[in-house]
């Protein structure tokens, strides 16, 4: 009989992170919601499981600012049912600020090694910049999604940032004393443009089956289809990489920075042919959010052939009663994943749950 692979946390244990001084918690359903006032600390449990799977804070904040205030260091544990083996997670930040990551009680000597092992999904409400924010969030978005499903991707995308880093490095250096290495930069652009071309492939793919879920999902959502439309844009679509950094050579010397390359990729959204961050309501900036977010949890299933840990973070707040109502059908029937729920109102929680799912834990904070 063949048995499809399963992650589950079924542990967790905060020492020094954000507001928690030292606390434990047990984990017995597949659903959990986690309910307690604004300030408690419902959002800093979803952050610290999301650190166990990505090796850092969903909210790009250093690690320094994670520790409990007036202490030094952090750790946070988590123990797993991964295919009925039991196996622990552990971060620990030391009062030096350099970090520790244990996987099986092993130490990692890169803290990329560790991305995509237990994959998850955060849904939030900061997650409007990828509507309203700049083209970084959409590339984040991508960057995120990619790395967790394609180890090479996560090389690439960390060779050509380290590379970016010293071509620019390079030009400042050019515009400085008045010489620039063309020997060097001739080095520069050939690996800028090897690892370039990889990433640009890997999101061109991305896009061609992460739209149509998206779509489908939104559809699924809103109640309508409201001709939504999202197109990635690249300059290596134009010109080849290597032509664009030639053209694009004396304006970078001027600005003392590199101005092509996959760095300045974007996604763009619209609805009815308008831009989406200016014609969208309320509600159908919502449900997109959500459709971005679930597309992107299915694609990790499909690749991974088993579902991300997905963690909800205040979106009952966010939503009317009848998109509530689809999201936790999806969630309860679409999914066979782990989901963590937070939210304000323990009987609004409750209430919905249980009008999906027989057996679910709901934490009270």
């Amino acid at each position: 009989m063949y048995f499809a692979p399963m992650v589950r946390l079924q542990q967790l244990s905060l020492v020094q992170f954000r507001n928690y001084i030292q606390k434990q918690f047990v984990f017995t359903d597949r659903i959990v919601g986690i309910v307690g006032q604004n300030g408690v600390g419902k959002t800093n449990v979803l952050d610290a499981i999301y650190y166990l799977s990505f090796t850092k804070s969903y909210f790009s904040r250093p690690d320094a600012q994670n520790v409990h205030h007036a202490y030094q260091g952090l750790r946070v544990g988590g123990q797993y049912d991964i295919n009925s083996d039991q196996i622990s997670i552990t971060c620990i930040l030391r009062e030096t600020l350099k970090k520790e990551f244990y996987y099986d009680q092993e130490a990692y000597t890169k803290l990329s090694q560790h991305i995509g092992k237990i994959p998850c999904v955060m849904i939030a409400p900061d997650d409007v910049q990828i509507i309203t924010g700049s083209s970084e969030e959409r590339r984040k978005l991508m960057d995120s999604l990619l790395s967790q499903m394609h180890p090479d991707y996560l090389r690439y995308l960390i060779a050509y940032n380290k590379v970016l880093v010293q071509r620019n490095s390079l030009l400042k250096h050019a515009g400085e004393t008045g010489v620039l290495d063309s020997i060097l930069l001739e080095t520069i652009n050939e690996q800028l443009i090897s690892n370039g071309q990889h990433i640009y492939e890997y999101r061109k793919q991305l896009i061609e089956i992460y739209l149509p879920k998206i779509l489908s999902l939104y559809q699924n959502l809103a109640g309508q289809e409201d001709q939504i439309n999202i197109q990635y844009q690249s300059q290596l679509q134009l010109q080849p990489f290597n032509e664009l950094l030639n053209q694009s050579l004396a304006k970078d010397k001027v600005l003392q920075r590199t101005n092509v390359g996959i760095h300045k990729d974007d996604l763009l959204i619209t609805i009815q042919g308008q831009p989406f961050k200016q014609e969208a309501s309320q509600g159908q900036r919502k449900s997109l959010l959500f459709a971005i977010r679930l597309a992107e949890w299915e694609l990790i299933k499909e690749n991974k052939g088993f579902a991300p840990i997905l963690l909800m973070d205040d979106i009952f707040e966010k939503l009317d009663e009848q998109r509530m109502i689809q999201l936790l059908g999806w969630v309860s029937h679409s999914t066979d994943g782990q989901v963590f729920i937070t939210d304000t109102h323990k009987q609004r929680v409750a209430d919905l749950l249980g009008k999906h799912l027989d057996s679910y834990q709901l934490i009270e904070l």
